[in-house]
């Protein structure tokens, strides 16, 4: 475990608290880490959830299979993030999405008994857990904003932006591939790509592959409209 130390220290369910006293409240309760390979699954829609997973090593890629075959990205998370917060709670703990290994993964399981263990250990585990719940109904509220849009350039756009309120900067590092924005948006790619030269052309952005420069931000925020 002490070599999973520092990325579990990066797990928002840790935020504030000292790498030694993460060790001191693992030592105290069990948890289990398991290995995946890239594209192994770690999960299948429909699996129960009674443990709460974090990523110390890796990434994995929240999918969703339609009956017709197609498979869409929802959402991809690296280490130090987590999973299954809210499904280890809920009366119906069941998965609603299949969780795919990106690349070879470790991921640390804690069931949900010691979860609440934890939590009595110290106060801040409650903190940051609600944090990341609101965080998570945040998330799902812009996904649903975005699909609500009715034009593809507004769905870009609003992407856009709200990743300029999260970085800060008119220079954007989108935390995805063109592949993995088009699945997001669900779209086809080359639909992506023709809106993204559209809006270059228009004088709205610049962008070389997942970097993106907002080149006027009035315009981009009246694209909404």
């Amino acid at each position: 475990m002490e070599k999973y130390l520092n990325n579990l220290a990066q797990c928002v369910l840790f935020r504030g608290i000292d790498i030694s006293e993460i060790e001191s409240m693992l030592k105290s309760i069990p948890f289990t880490i398991e290995e995946y390979d890239r594209d192994e699954i770690i999960a299948v829609e429909g699996d129960d959830c009674h443990s709460l997973g974090i990523i110390v090593s890796g990434n994995i890629e929240i999918h969703k299979p339609f009956p017709s075959g197609k498979i869409v990205t929802i959402n991809h998370f690296k280490v130090g993030n987590i999973f299954g917060e809210a499904l280890v709670f809920s009366e119906r703990h069941v998965y609603p999405a299949t969780i795919v290994s990106s690349c070879e993964s470790k991921i640390m399981y804690i069931n949900r008994e010691d979860i609440v263990h934890m939590m009595t250990l110290d106060s801040r585990i409650i903190g940051n857990f609600m944090g990341v719940l609101s965080n998570r109904i945040l998330m799902l509220n812009n996904r649903i904003t975005n699909l609500s849009y009715d034009s593809l350039r507004k769905k870009i756009s609003s992407i856009i932006l709200s990743e300029y309120s999260r970085q800060k900067s008119s220079y954007l590092i989108l935390p995805y591939s063109r592949k993995k924005m088009a699945e997001l948006l669900n779209i086809p790619r080359p639909s992506l790509s023709r809106e993204l030269m559209n809006m270059k052309e228009d004088g709205l952005i610049d962008f070389y592959k997942n970097k993106i420069k907002i080149m006027d931000l009035e315009k981009l925020e009246d694209s909404l409209l």
